[in-house]
């Protein structure tokens, strides 16, 4: 399980790292097999993850920049709407790419993992990266289960500030949110995350 996650998670180079894990062991194979598919799904419906964490609001949008109401997809952007400001660069949102969405399914193993990292908007013709961390930062979100136990995780690597893109305005807005989430403000909007994915509820 160790070297899996290696492989799944891009190594911890600079700025900060985080880890979130929430775990539930079920009472049979069957009904760990069934609270998996169902963390899958929740894992891929983006669009609801607001709903089930009580996080910030999070929409799909397709690589042509068109909202998409469906299940992500490798490719994709997810909008990010944060409380407070957002950066203008990304008209008022955050934005990350779907970079690579993987399955493996060996005996009495499966496991489903998505990592996102910092985009530009794909609605204006700015490349600037519009997110309050650099475009090396990832976060891998997993939902696997061992026989009858089930977990589901989200690892941020390489946290970094944005201070770089965007105008004056955004460069501030990025150190403060970057800043917050670097102090681990950032770790129980994340565990909620993991928990709603698992039960389905904030």
């Amino acid at each position: 399980m160790e070297k899996l996650t290696k492989d799944l998670v891009p190594q911890q180079l600079v700025g900060s790292q985080m880890d979130a894990v929430e775990e539930r062991k079920l009472s049979s194979f069957i009904q760990a097999q069934e609270f998996f598919a169902a963390a899958e799904k929740r894992l891929l419906a983006v669009n609801e993850w607001g709903k089930i964490s009580g996080l910030s609001d999070f929409k799909i949008f397709s690589p042509d920049g068109k909202e998409a109401l469906r299940s992500a997809q490798k490719g994709d952007f997810i909008r990010i709407d944060i409380p407070g400001p957002g950066p203008l660069s990304g008209d008022g949102f955050d934005w990350v790419l779907v970079e690579e969405i993987k399955r493996v399914h060996e005996g009495n193993y499966e496991m489903i993992s998505m990592c996102v990292r910092p985009c530009s908007s794909p609605l204006n013709e700015d490349k600037e990266v519009a997110h309050f961390l650099k475009d090396h930062a990832t976060s891998t979100f997993i939902i696997r289960r061992d026989r009858i136990t089930v977990r589901a995780e989200e690892h941020g690597r390489n946290e970094q500030a944005n201070v770089n893109d965007g105008n004056l305005i955004d460069r501030t807005r990025n150190m403060i949110v970057g800043v917050s989430a670097k102090l681990g403000l950032s770790y129980p909007q994340w565990k909620m995350l993991v928990k709603g994915l698992l039960d389905g509820r904030p």
